[in-house]
């Protein structure tokens, strides 16, 4: 008896938070949702070091806001990056656009992307900033719905959910899972159970009080995670933080299944160092090696199997669940095939995130210290 049932035992911790995250999406994504009625001036800044996938048809998303006020500033390190002349086409286009490229090569800290933010920031007209990654595009409401929670006056950031519903090849159907079966579940997870303490960096809105009051952008240009510590400090200085109702895209290029792994990789260990305890115990509630250690503990007989795939029908099916109806990128269950890969490999993702320190970012190497601080290493000779 003991032996038939030790199989399911094992698979639980994983299966019961896949019916937590089902609760907790449906709790969020099935509540009355907020009028888009508060539209106050915005300056969104972008910062941009090379070329995205369709950069230009990204950028010019911005420009086609259905929103009274808002100036968009870019900001690059060097004239002779390839995004410049893209965005000069876009200031030709859009010439009724408050459009502003910024060019400043000055570095503060070893988070360029930081530095740019910094850079930018005192061309900002406005008093609400969105930070927005190059390869997002949006829709035309994306302003109206990511500036109203701000009629709260208590509100200090909002940051919004991220999918990608286009992609080309397996190696990118691989990362787009993740998002869909991992990330926006772990957020629903966590804004539901202890609340929002951090802020994604696909899209945050942060109001200039609450930004100065951690110290401007120089406060995270140390870190590797600028977007989690932007949240978490915005947090921790009294202000609330809220999930916007607007899930922007991710825009992906074809890419290879080591590049991916070496992003995912980057992120592992820079959560790992930024929130050890949780991500340790993130490993308990991973499916793959549950699934494997019930196949494992039952000696591959049926009570094994059974368990095995009662724990993937049901991740399956939450899964699905968020694809298509809370996420709405329509990739399962087309790619649902992929799922035990993709968590095969997120599972050696996680465990090598604890055999090191380094991580390679946008072509530069880094050594993560405790707490999420960051020290670039000469390049190797």
């Amino acid at each position: 008896m003991l032996r038939s049932l030790l199989p399911f035992l094992v698979i639980l911790p994983p299966l019961a938070y896949a019916f937590i995250a089902l609760w907790c999406g449906r709790a969020y994504f099935g509540r009355r949702r907020q009028a888009a009625d508060h539209a106050p001036p915005v300056t969104i800044l972008k910062p941009v070091k090379g070329m995205d996938a369709d950069s230009l048809e990204n950028f010019a998303s911005f420009c086609r806001q259905d929103y009274t006020c808002y100036q968009i500033v870019f900001a690059c390190a060097s004239a002779s990056d390839p995004a410049v002349p893209v965005i000069r086409e876009l200031m030709a286009a859009h010439p009724s656009r408050d459009i502003e490229l910024v060019i400043d090569d000055r570095v503060y800290g070893p988070n360029y992307k930081v530095c740019n933010l910094m850079n930018a920031f005192p061309r900002a007209k406005h008093d609400i900033i969105i930070v927005c990654d190059s390869d997002i595009r949006v829709g035309e409401r994306y302003l109206r719905e990511v500036c109203a929670p701000f009629a709260d006056p208590a509100v200090g950031l909002v940051t919004s959910l991220y999918r990608t519903s286009r992609f080309e090849g397996v190696a990118c159907a691989i990362e787009a899972l993740g998002f869909t079966a991992e990330m926006v579940p772990n957020v629903m997870v966590a804004l539901r159970l202890e609340g929002l303490s951090f802020a994604l960096g696909a899209s945050m809105a942060v109001r200039r009080e609450a930004l100065e009051a951690i110290g401007g952008f120089g406060a995270l240009v140390d870190y590797l995670a600028d977007d989690y510590q932007l949240g978490n400090k915005v947090h921790r200085a009294g202000w609330r933080l809220t999930l916007s109702d607007y899930c922007v895209e991710s825009v992906m290029r074809r890419e290879s299944l080591e590049n991916i792994l070496s992003r995912q990789l980057r992120w592992a260990r820079t959560m790992r160092v930024s929130r050890p305890g949780g991500y340790f115990a993130s490993g308990i509630t991973q499916p793959f090696p549950a699934a494997c250690l019930a196949l494992l503990v039952a000696g591959f007989a049926p009570a094994g199997l059974a368990a095995a795939l009662l724990l993937y029908l049901v991740r399956s099916a939450v899964a699905t669940i968020y694809s298509r109806a809370f996420v709405g990128d329509n990739i399962l269950p087309r790619w649902l095939w992929l799922l035990p890969v993709r968590d095969g490999l997120a599972f050696a993702t996680w465990g090598l995130a604890f055999l090191g320190n380094r991580v390679r970012w946008r072509g530069h190497l880094y050594r993560l210290l405790p707490g999420g601080r960051m020290e670039e290493l000469p390049p190797r000779t």
